[in-house]
């Protein structure tokens, strides 16, 4: 429990204009943080103000910081949060804290205190319909990504929603299909919208088709896969493809999760990512 003085530090550290304003843009990325040259980007300061009210509140215990690569990341200690608000609803009511509504239940109770901020990536996956090979790597890394990576998907230009054959196939492969939906990249390019660390294509640029240009803020690459709505052929050869397809996306985000992200600066991540998207790495 912390003490009255550790209790006044921390309010102390918050009466501030900017120090406030930071504590609402780091809340609202959650445990994932983001890093520091954002964090200034956001708030329009320098960087040597940014660094002296973040050495203020992680004194305070209410920010903390870890590295990623290169990059030092910042967010929220909610739990910290939570103990200077807890203190002030403890004796609520009469010690009754439940009395309070929900002031009380302000911070979520899954923030570990003493745990280290773990590194949480936004991945978004592009094809052109967004109907199935996006789908599919969406699902994938949404299981396999074990919290490490949030999955999302998007298309140039999306199909009114995603391939039965594919939904069913996922279902058969035991993913949670309920939130799959074909959408619009422009979805991502909100004010609102999650900010990507790692944009994938996964258009067939082969066969010709074109897929959306989001800029350079995150790392990009591209790996070409069939696109399934061109299979042919018996439903047993249909669904044989949509086998190999799905093996073939899984295998590439084994490989993408596997990567030392903690020790690999940008240049070589996106490198890494590019010699992931050859075809030859998975010839079989």
């Amino acid at each position: 429990m912390m003490e009255m003085k550790e209790i006044a530090a921390g309010f102390s550290a918050l009466a501030q204009e900017t120090r406030l304003e930071l504590m609402r843009v780091l809340a609202s990325r959650g445990p994932s943080g983001m890093p520091a040259g954002e964090l200034a980007g956001e708030l329009g300061v320098s960087p040597s103000s940014l660094s002296y009210h973040l050495a203020a509140l992680e004194q305070a215990r209410l920010v903390q910081s870890s590295r990623q690569g290169r990059y030092v990341i910042y967010a929220v200690r909610f739990a910290g949060l939570r103990a200077l608000f807890g203190f002030l609803t403890e004796t609520c009511c009469n010690g009754r804290p439940e009395l309070c509504g929900d002031l009380a239940r302000l911070f979520p109770e899954e923030f570990d205190e003493v745990s280290p901020m773990a590194a949480a990536f936004n991945v978004l996956f592009i094809c052109t319909r967004n109907s199935a090979r996006s789908i599919m790597a969406e699902a994938i890394l949404d299981r396999i990504g074990r919290g490490k990576f949030h999955a999302y998907s998007a298309g140039s230009s999306p199909a009114d929603a995603p391939m039965p054959e594919v939904i069913e196939r996922l279902t058969m492969m035991g993913h949670d299909v309920s939130t799959l939906r074909s959408k619009s990249w422009n979805e991502f390019m909100k004010s609102d919208a999650p900010r990507m660390d790692f944009v994938l294509t996964l258009c067939d640029t082969g066969d010709g088709e074109v897929c959306p240009d989001l800029g350079e803020r995150p790392i990009t690459a591209v790996w070409p896969f069939p696109d399934p709505a061109r299979f042919r052929g018996s439903d047993i050869e249909r669904t044989t493809l949509l086998n190999e397809l799905y093996g073939m996306i899984r295998r590439r985000l084994e490989g993408f999760t596997n990567l030392p992200f903690g020790t690999l600066d940008r240049m070589a991540l996106k490198a890494r990512l590019d010699e992931l998207g050859k075809p030859t790495m998975y010839a079989r």
